[in-house]
């Protein structure tokens, strides 16, 4: 089996870590040498006025984050960079005041810390759902398959999500992932064979590395990793992709902020300024995101 080698893979489990006790935080870099911490209030900025007081009196956003790629990749000198920061990088312009990222480990962490008020924000992948939308304001802006990456040296011989029925696919714990593994299994059942037995980890660089050293025989992803591990490793990895009969269905993605913030109106109008000026297209086509791109951003989808 060929190896994969993921940056941050080691550095982002051990930082994630040691945010349990005292976060750590970071600056996000993205690629173009920017970053979406730097950088002075802009009173000036489209949005800035909508702002709640308390954002433009702290003068920044903290926005929670884990390694997840193309999303976030910790680097070892502790920056972040991926999609992520060109996204924050762009609302923070239209917003007018900086992004700085803390470095949580998980999902529930990162949710318990908005609704403690340590972080304003998650930029996911997060699955919008009525029960997490009672408690945050969602604003989606990529769609998702949830997929399952198989090496195409010495992995199974899997043509479709039907032959992982009986296997072990690892995942990221309270993911969406974690939920369509197990709608799946249940398929699985149905048809009178073995189900897909779950193994959950911290984050996705774990998750293939159990895949690698043979825990695993799958990796469930979003498609949107999927993609990005296809196109970093090419030739390394293939994927299938779960079906609606499986459960599946396409998952909407969302930014997520506490309802009590009063953020999620201004994020809903931070993304329609991305749209309309083509910012969106721009980073979505870039990172080779188009096939799960929405048209136009949905404050809390199918919450009426």
């Amino acid at each position: 089996m060929k190896k994969i080698i993921l940056l941050g893979g080691v550095i982002a489990v051990t930082l994630g870590a040691s945010a349990c006790s005292s976060p750590s935080t970071y600056a996000s870099d993205n690629a173009s040498g920017g970053s979406a911490g730097a950088g002075a209030v802009n009173t000036s900025a489209p949005l800035y006025e909508d702002l709640p007081q308390e954002i433009k009196d702290r003068g920044e956003l903290v926005f929670a984050a884990d390694s997840h790629p193309p999303y976030r990749t910790i680097q070892e000198d502790g920056t972040v960079t991926g999609l992520d920061p060109e996204v924050q990088a762009a609302l923070s312009e239209v917003l007018g005041v900086p992004i700085r990222t803390e470095v949580a480990e998980g999902l529930p962490q990162m949710l318990t810390g908005m609704q403690a008020g340590r972080y304003d924000a998650f930029n996911g992948p997060v699955k919008a759902t009525p029960e997490r939308l009672q408690e945050f304001d969602g604003v989606s802006w990529l769609t998702s398959r949830t997929s399952y990456l198989i090496p195409t040296d010495g992995g199974i011989d899997a043509e479709d999500s039907a032959g992982l029925c009986g296997t072990t696919a690892a995942g990221v714990k309270a993911s969406i992932t974690e939920e369509q593994t197990a709608n799946l299994s249940k398929w699985c059942e149905d048809q009178g064979r073995e189900p897909v037995q779950f193994l959950g980890l911290a984050d996705t660089n774990a998750t293939i590395l159990a895949v690698q050293s043979g825990r695993a025989s799958s990796a469930a992803t979003t498609q949107t990793g999927a993609i990005d591990v296809m196109t970093t490793q090419e030739g390394d990895w293939r994927y299938v992709t779960q079906t609606d009969e499986q459960g599946a269905g396409v998952d909407q993605l969302v930014l997520l902020t506490p309802k009590s913030s009063d953020m999620g109106p201004v994020m809903h109008g931070a993304f329609e300024e991305l749209f309309e000026s083509g910012r969106y297209q721009e980073i979505v086509d870039k990172w080779g995101l188009s096939d799960v791109a929405v048209d136009e951003p949905v404050l809390n989808p199918g919450v009426s």
